[in-house]
């Protein structure tokens, strides 16, 4: 067993084997060194604050690639200014190695416009804020959405959500104002379904049901009816039905008439009108004020001496009574009498007493 492992042929092998192995090894470190060029490093120029093309000309002439990539927009800073760079300024780095430049780019991000349509004013105009627009001019339009976004306006065009503009850039908004009111009704009777449409849109009123008279949908049917009626007066975003067919409408007469005892209200005009008479309104008198009576001044009498004075006899009172005098008519045998006058002399006054005071 030993003399067979110290036979010459056996070593003999077993130094080929070794031989191949080491130079294998060899081969391979002396490949890898060329591929990574091992201890061929190049200092790496220092290009911050330096425009993005000037240092791409530098990177470019010390045989180093780059990367660009753009930073945040940072208004204190030059457009397409690096602003950093790695590996940094000073650095030994080999043939090849890209260099990542962050630049300052010339303005801010687009932003998407967000998805505000239908919604609210009040939480859209927050939205619009918070992904860093301006709301600009708000137009008031008639709209049954009120106080509702209709459009978004940029630069006077009407934009979809989600269109990049420039951050912090301005937008006009459309604002919905509330329905308007008595609004006439377009009279669509002989156009087509789809010309109906079209009409009907313009007036501010929306198509409700369109019956065919076959039964299908072609938008080629005339319209033969419509309500309400054509001169009616409503509010916007009200409904329109419509019927229509390939008819004419001679042939859908009786059609047209069961439409008009459903759809159109008949006045009997054949009652007396109704008269109306203005009753006078009676104000009754106001009720007097009551008066409160003055308040009675009190004198208290004066003292005098009594004098005797002579009596007179006191007049008749008959002569302070009228007399009545009575007058027949003369006339031959006449009944008639005229009722008596009365004549009532004022009441005489007590004449004053002079009193003397001794």
């Amino acid at each position: 067993m030993l003399k067979s492992l110290f036979n010459w042929k056996v070593l003999l092998n077993l130094l080929v084997a070794i031989a191949v192995f080491v130079g294998l090894v060899w081969l391979t470190f002396r490949w890898l060194e060329y591929h990574t060029k091992h201890g061929q490093e190049t200092p790496v120029p220092n290009v911050v604050n330096k425009s993005v093309y000037e240092a791409v000309k530098i990177l470019e002439d010390a045989g180093l690639e780059y990367s660009v990539d753009s930073a945040t927009y940072d208004p204190k800073y030059r457009a397409f200014q690096v602003l950093k760079m790695s590996p940094f300024a000073g650095s030994r780095v080999k043939d090849g190695r890209a260099i990542e430049l962050r630049v300052n780019p010339r303005t801010w991000a687009p932003v998407a416009i967000p998805d505000v349509i239908n919604k609210y004013s009040g939480l859209a105009f927050q939205r619009i804020t918070q992904v860093g627009l301006k709301v600009g001019d708000t137009i008031f339009e008639p709209s049954i959405q009120k106080d509702a976004i209709i459009r978004v306006l940029f630069k006077g065009n009407a934009v979809k959500p989600g269109t990049l503009i420039p951050r912090f850039s301005t937008i006009d908004v459309v604002v919905g104002s509330g329905p308007m009111r008595n609004i006439s009704i377009p009279n669509v009777v002989g156009l087509t379904v789809k010309e109906a449409r079209g009409v009907i849109a313009r007036s501010m009123f929306e198509v409700g049901l369109v019956e065919h008279d076959d039964g299908s949908k072609d938008e080629s049917d005339i319209i033969y009816y419509q309500d309400p009626a054509s001169g009616d007066v409503r509010d916007q975003g009200m409904q329109m039905d419509l019927w229509a067919s390939k008819k004419t409408p001679a042939e859908l007469s009786a059609k047209i008439e069961q439409l008009n005892s459903i759809y159109r209200m008949k006045v009997d005009t054949s009652l007396p009108p109704v008269r109306y008479e203005e009753v006078p309104n009676y104000q009754s008198a106001p009720e007097p004020v009551p008066v409160a009576p003055a308040p009675v001044q009190r004198t208290e009498p004066v003292k005098t001496e009594p004098k005797p004075a002579t009596t007179k006899p006191a007049a008749s009172t008959t002569e302070n009574k009228p007399k009545a005098s009575a007058s027949s008519n003369t006339n031959g045998g006449s009944n008639n009498k005229t009722p008596a006058t009365s004549t009532q002399q004022p009441a005489q006054k007590p004449k004053a007493k002079k009193v003397v005071v001794e």
